[in-house]
């Protein structure tokens, strides 16, 4: 007869690829059932964009059937459970993820755009705000041009209420200025501007809250890092030398000592150009592999690498942007981004606890 306890058993052998723990141990087993030779259990994982989803899924099966019986008959629920720092001051906000490049031009808010979205696909609770200030861009890329969000009463205080589509709560300072009209802010008014979008706004619950910052190093940058427990930073990069000699000063920002915010990975976008019909050859018109050798210079994961392709910017500029496209290689690039940023998070938060 097959009992709870063999099964506790047989998962202890199961480990989680990215804690390096046994699922047991991380207290991911909820929900044991048996009856007979039938069995099923939940697995909780830290992140419904798990990469890994599927292997652990087989992983237990395979552990049931070696350790207590391969006429078994295993149902195996998959969950999630997203993780998050400790003393985080926005409740209902697990983890804040700052998007940055070290200059402009290198499509940090399509990454922006792209990841919330894909981070949403997966079944997470996603907002996003557009902190570049001096050049919002989100409005566009999501197709909210001209539109005012509303606000709304919260135990006697007055809420901003963030607009929502396509599954993500988007915020933008573009919402709330003239976009024919600079924004002619010194450094402190902005940055209070930006911290406006956290602290009076309604976002509800959120597994993760996407911040499309302004390009290069100032301000907003240190002010958010400074006052938020932020999860980590994203770094957008393009292949250039300029640029990537730029990214390397991003990154130098986010590891000094009185910021210090965890490098989640580097992006590298405009990687190569496919032409629409020779799909199969790549031309690296910028260089080749300079992103990656960021990541292994600072010791990040490279979490990919984005083409230069028309039909990006054009989402873009259509208000749906790509990753939306159902069975495409362009979704799917950023879809893998969206589940490496999530996994990386799921790491970093348990070294915090185990730091604890």
């Amino acid at each position: 007869m097959i009992t709870k306890e063999d099964v506790l058993n047989a998962l202890r052998h199961v480990e989680e690829p990215d804690l390096k723990k046994d699922l047991v141990t991380l207290n991911m087993i909820e929900d044991i059932k048996i009856d007979g030779e039938n069995v099923s259990f939940t697995v909780v994982l830290t992140t419904p964009a798990c990469p890994l989803k599927g292997l652990i899924e087989n992983a237990c099966r395979n552990a049931i059937a070696h350790f207590i019986s391969a006429e078994a008959v295993v149902e195996v629920k998959m969950t999630s459970r997203v993780t998050t720092q400790k003393n985080q001051p926005l409740t209902n906000i697990q983890n804040i993820i700052l998007v940055a490049s070290g200059k402009g031009g290198v499509g940090k808010s399509t990454v922006s755009a792209n990841l919330a979205l894909g981070l949403s696909k997966t079944g997470a609770k996603v907002g996003l705000i557009d902190a570049d200030i001096y050049g919002p861009s989100i409005p566009i890329m999501f197709g909210l041009e001209g539109t005012k969000p509303f606000a709304v009463e919260v135990e006697g205080k007055t809420k901003i209420v963030p607009v929502e589509k396509y599954g993500v709560k988007v915020l933008s300072i573009g919402f709330f200025t003239d976009p024919d009209q600079p924004v002619p802010w010194r450094g402190p008014m902005a940055s209070n501007a930006v911290k406006q979008l956290f602290n009076d706004a309604e976002w509800g619950e959120l597994d993760y809250l996407v911040v499309d910052l302004p390009p290069g190093t100032g301000d907003i940058h240190i002010t958010l890092s400074q006052t938020y427990p932020v999860a980590g930073a994203v770094i957008v990069t393009t292949p250039q030398n300029v640029a990537l000699a730029d990214t390397k000063k991003g990154i130098g920002m986010f590891m000094m000592n009185s910021i210090n915010v965890p490098l989640l990975g580097v992006v590298e976008n405009m990687s190569y150009f496919s032409p629409a019909e020779l799909p199969q050859n790549k031309y690296y018109i910028f260089g080749k592999g300079g992103g990656r050798t960021i990541a292994e210079q600072f010791n990040a994961p490279f979490l990919g690498e984005i083409p230069l392709v028309q039909s990006i910017s054009e989402a873009g500029d259509s208000g749906e942007p790509v990753i939306l496209q159902e069975n495409n290689p362009l979704s799917e690039a950023f879809i893998s981004v969206a589940e490496k940023v999530a996994q990386q998070i799921s790491i970093q938060n348990a070294r915090e606890v185990k730091e604890v």
